[in-house]
């Protein structure tokens, strides 16, 4: 089942944080992965929440997304992306086929 990764990104080091931007695509399309978004404007709707910089990588399967965090290719770039920001991340299933179309 489909994957989300979503993430938010509040950037202390912009110099090294620019360096991991571009080490990360390459090993995000080796894991199977895409970006959905990538910083573009975001605006909240409801809630109390200021959102940073907001990415969302889909993955075939929350199993390949926990192999591409924890891979060995993309150790280095997570310790750079742990050196130059703040963030959170968590992972969501997709949902199969059209949920709102009649049985």
């Amino acid at each position: 089942m489909t994957a989300y990764v979503i993430i938010d990104i509040k950037v202390t080091d912009p110099e090294l944080y620019a360096q991991y931007r571009e080490l990360a695509p390459d090993i995000v399309r080796a894991f199977g992965g895409k970006y959905l978004a990538r910083g573009g404007k975001t605006e909240v709707f409801e809630g109390n929440v200021s959102p940073n910089r907001t990415v969302v990588l889909q993955f075939d399967s929350m199993e390949r997304a926990r192999e591409w965090l924890d891979s060995d290719a993309y150790r280095e770039a997570r310790k750079m992306r742990h050196k130059s920001t703040v963030t959170r991340m968590f992972v969501v299933e997709g949902i199969d086929g059209d949920v709102l179309a009649a049985p």
